[in-house]
């Protein structure tokens, strides 16, 4: 059957991306991928809705406790009175992991120009990622650690290649960003919510996810809700009409153009590659390796797991899925 064996190849894919990470998901990844019968409960789910991430967040939201066996998470799904489905049609992954932007913010300092710049993020869930300026960072190099900013949380990321680390973080003149299904970082259960995504054994990032939080509470960030293939344009060019003459427009995602189909990922590319003829807007992308293929095909095989980051269209480094580490060669 067709449908389970698209089910095991991504599960056995999901594990890939675990491993080393979360030895929990990589255990039930793997063992999804060998279950026919959990198989046959995905199978009915409808095909967006069968994701590992979503699957395994919305068994803890409705109480499996993790770290735990294959089996506990087995026997909650062919258990499932209804609730977890319903939990997984509800509800998305929209983590926007705001630990990227330890390998976000070299490529933001390595687009031309000086001043200060524009943040328009494509898929910006409640846009954690919207906030660069109310970080530290600190990267660890094979000539020592370089820092940047002054404020109190700190990202962390282990950095090889040519990189050119900033010294500060940037002057943000203006943050919005496009979601179909925005998020409000003030709501109790939507915080609750993002905080079950983080994977079980992660309590670094589940504390890192508490203080972005916190900051888009403060400071809520301007997010419109719809297609990112529809709403782009127009919120660019609002951008572009808000901001000093002297800066810069960078419009940037993580980890969201996969959720296109393929037609959507070409008009995707198409849309930024019209968009990229106004000198003032630039492009930063961080996605695996086959959602923008013609990005991923400017650069070197990633390695298994990793995220392709690129400027402008053109691959630079390879990325952690949770900002741990960058490869630069760009």
């Amino acid at each position: 059957m067709q449908v389970l064996a698209d089910i095991q190849t991504a599960y056995r894919n999901f594990a890939v991306y675990a491993a080393g990470n979360s030895p929990c998901f990589e255990e039930w990844a793997l063992g999804v991928a060998a279950d026919r019968q959990v198989q046959r409960w995905l199978a009915r789910l409808p095909e967006p809705k069968r994701q590992p991430n979503l699957v395994f967040a919305a068994a803890r939201w409705d109480g499996l406790v993790a770290p735990a066996p294959y089996g506990d998470l087995r026997e909650a799904l062919l258990g499932d009175t209804g609730r977890i489905r319903a939990t997984i049609l509800e509800r998305a992954t929209q983590t926007n992991e705001v630990g990227r932007l330890a390998t976000l913010l070299p490529a933001f300092a390595s687009v031309p120009g000086t001043g200060a710049v524009g943040l328009l993020e494509v898929g910006a869930s409640a846009g954690l990622c919207l906030y660069p300026d109310r970080w530290s960072y600190s990267w660890t190099t094979d000539h020592g650690t370089v820092t940047a900013g002054s404020a109190a949380p700190t990202l962390f990321a282990d950095v090889s290649g040519p990189a050119a680390l900033p010294d500060d973080v940037p002057e943000v003149a203006w943050r919005g960003g496009i979601d179909r299904n925005p998020l409000d970082a003030a709501d109790p259960e939507t915080s609750r919510w993002l905080l079950t995504l983080v994977w079980p054994e992660h309590e670094d990032r589940r504390a890192r996810l508490e203080e972005a939080l916190d900051i888009a509470r403060r400071e809520p960030p301007g997010l419109r809700r719809g297609d990112l293939l529809q709403e782009l344009p127009g919120l660019a060019a609002e951008a572009l009409a808000a901001l000093p003459d002297d800066a810069r427009l960078l419009v940037f995602h993580s980890a969201v153009i996969a959720y296109l189909d393929v037609h959507g990922r070409e008009l995707f590319a198409a849309l930024m590659r019209d968009l990229l003829t106004d000198p003032r807007l630039h492009w930063v992308s961080n996605e695996r390796p086959r959602a923008l293929p013609t990005v991923t095909a400017t650069g070197p095989e990633p390695p298994p797991g990793r995220y392709v980051l690129g400027i402008d269209g053109h691959a630079v480094g390879h990325t952690h899925q949770h900002g741990r580490s960058l490869h630069w060669w760009g």
